[in-house]
């Protein structure tokens, strides 16, 4: 059995560490509202981008820019994995590597081979643990994305798409449900096509509750061909700009997400610790008590047998 010094050792420790967990839970509280808002910002201009894409992958022009026609068959794709820098998050980004790895497995499986961006430390140090072939990453994000240190980890799949090198980029990263749940998804970029149903059936709602976030009303319901955009100065120059834009701003508006996700379940991974640690400090106490009750009682019996004695 322990003894009182060592118990009070213990108890002193664990106080520590309580007030450390205490301090990053406010830390992250703090952090996580700014992340929400600036991901919350985001979102107007994410929506008319995707309303726009949708648009873009249903007009009829002429001209079809290599990011709206499919390949097959498919024998390369790009994966961008958006991971934290940090830990004592949770579960978070080990359910996003557990959902990369799932997926890199079906590709190698049917023989498609596989490029990484990593954003983030946590996802690159695991990916060159596994042997991934990382092409480009980007570590030290912090608690703000910058689009200009986001652009050139991206341009290079977009290079190798454009080459013909891979046939297909597509994104691993959390999506925000609350502050208390977080879902990693795997979602296809390029080429653009359809995948409400897909990252509806991933975070486990209705693709119609899915669609009512991500596009305009009415937006679903149009048909193909009966519409086009028109084009100044023509539309080979739009479309190639407005599709690189349009994915940089998908791109940061997922790490703005992901920050959200991040500090949300840090936030809730520290409120844990901070109460199995004063759980712990409880339990030690009772034993602190319990032992020193036991000395005392055992120094009156010794007293009380020596005066017998005399």
């Amino acid at each position: 059995m322990a003894s009182g010094r060592e118990i009070r050792t213990k108890i002193n420790s664990v106080k520590s560490t309580q007030k450390i967990t205490k301090a990053m839970e406010m830390v992250a509280a703090s952090k996580m509202r700014k992340a929400q808002q600036r991901m919350l910002a985001g979102i107007p201009y994410w929506k008319r981008i995707r309303a726009v894409l949708r648009h873009l992958r249903h007009a009829s022009t002429e001209y079809k820019h290599d990011f709206l026609v499919q390949r097959d068959p498919v024998k390369a794709v790009g994966l961008i994995v958006i991971t934290s820098d940090k830990g004592l998050c949770g579960g978070l980004n080990i359910n996003i590597l557990r959902a990369v790895v799932k997926q890199m497995k079906q590709w190698r499986d049917a023989g498609v081979e596989v490029e990484v961006c990593a954003i983030g430390g946590k996802g690159l140090g695991f990916l060159q643990r596994v042997g991934a072939n990382i092409v480009s990453y980007v570590r030290g994000i912090g608690d703000s994305p910058h689009l200009e240190r986001l652009t050139p980890a991206l341009s290079v799949l977009f290079k190798d798409y454009t080459d013909g090198k891979i046939d297909q980029i597509h994104l691993c990263t959390s999506v925000f449900i609350n502050t208390m749940t977080q879902k990693p998804i795997v979602t296809q970029l390029v080429p653009i096509k359809d995948t409400a149903d897909e990252i509806a059936a991933q975070l486990g709602i209705p693709t119609a509750e899915w669609l009512k976030g991500v596009v305009y009303e009415g937006e679903a319901s149009r048909q193909e061909g009966h519409w086009d955009y028109i084009y100044e100065p023509n539309a080979p120059l739009i479309i190639d700009r407005l599709l690189r834009r349009a994915f940089e701003s998908v791109l940061y508006q997922a790490v703005a997400e992901h920050i959200a996700c991040e500090m949300s379940a840090r936030m809730v991974a520290m409120k844990a610790a901070s109460e199995n640690a004063q759980d712990l400090i409880q339990e030690l106490t009772l034993l602190y008590n319990k032992n020193r009750q036991a000395a005392i009682t055992q120094e009156l019996a010794e007293i009380s047998a020596g005066a017998a004695a005399v």
